[in-house]
């Protein structure tokens, strides 16, 4: 059969047509063996699931659990992202403070950072103190987008931190920034931090943030001082 993408249907190959008048009983593995393309496509995957085994069989149990455990790691980072991007702009705002926090950003969490609020006053969604003294401040984007952060946007972020005097920022989105827009924050003096939805949820899985062990594996080795006769 041929696909027809462009025109919403899949249309059978003269040779199908031919298969079908013998009126095959049966179209299985065995049936279709017959023809070259499908022995090609079953030695293919044959190759696939012959070399993932080759490669689980090379690896020490340490390094299988450590692949396995990257696996499911990403799996929740994919899950958790698509769980902000379901949140509120208010929420998703609170929410990028509290990763800060957990960073290590700010003193007391009472009094470290805060939401603007609805007013977005100039651009800026929020404000965290850079350490604990609070010796300077660190001026917070937050955008719940699905579309690209292009340039426009990190200028109008600038403009804002210019506002205020202020030289630094961090801009946070759950999708991703144009190349445009990365390499005008390396062409200018204010410290602009820009952080995609793929990097937001690992660090919120690294922090804590919206997650919670789901279960702990203790891996133990042999303790050779307690051997060590005397």
């Amino acid at each position: 059969m041929v696909e027809s993408p462009e025109r919403g249907y899949v249309k059978i190959t003269p040779r199908g047509l031919k298969v079908l008048k013998q009126n095959p009983e049966k179209i299985n593995e065995k049936f279709l063996y017959q023809f070259e393309e499908f022995r090609n496509f079953r030695d293919r995957i044959r190759g696939k699931k012959v070399k993932v085994l080759e490669e689980m069989v090379e690896q020490t149990p340490t390094e299988a659990l450590e692949d396995a455990f990257q696996t499911i790691k990403g799996e929740l980072a994919e899950n958790l992202l698509d769980q902000v991007k379901k949140s509120s702009p208010a929420f998703f705002e609170k929410l990028v403070l509290n990763l800060l926090l957990n960073m290590g950003y700010g003193g007391l969490r009472e009094d470290a950072g805060k939401t603007v609020g609805q007013s977005h006053d100039e651009g800026i969604d929020g404000i965290i103190k850079e350490d604990k003294l609070g010796l300077d401040i660190i001026y917070i984007q937050a955008k719940r987008w699905e579309n690209t952060v292009g340039r426009p946007e990190i200028q109008k972020f600038v403009g804002a931190l210019e506002g205020k005097r202020a030289k630094k920022g961090i801009f946070i989105t759950t999708s991703s920034f144009s190349n445009e827009a990365m390499k005008y924050i390396s062409n200018i003096n204010n410290k602009i931090v820009l952080i995609n939805g793929p990097q937001l949820a690992r660090y919120m899985i690294d922090h804590d943030v919206g997650v919670s062990p789901f279960d702990t594996y203790e891996i133990k080795k042999i303790d050779s001082d307690y051997f060590e006769e005397e």
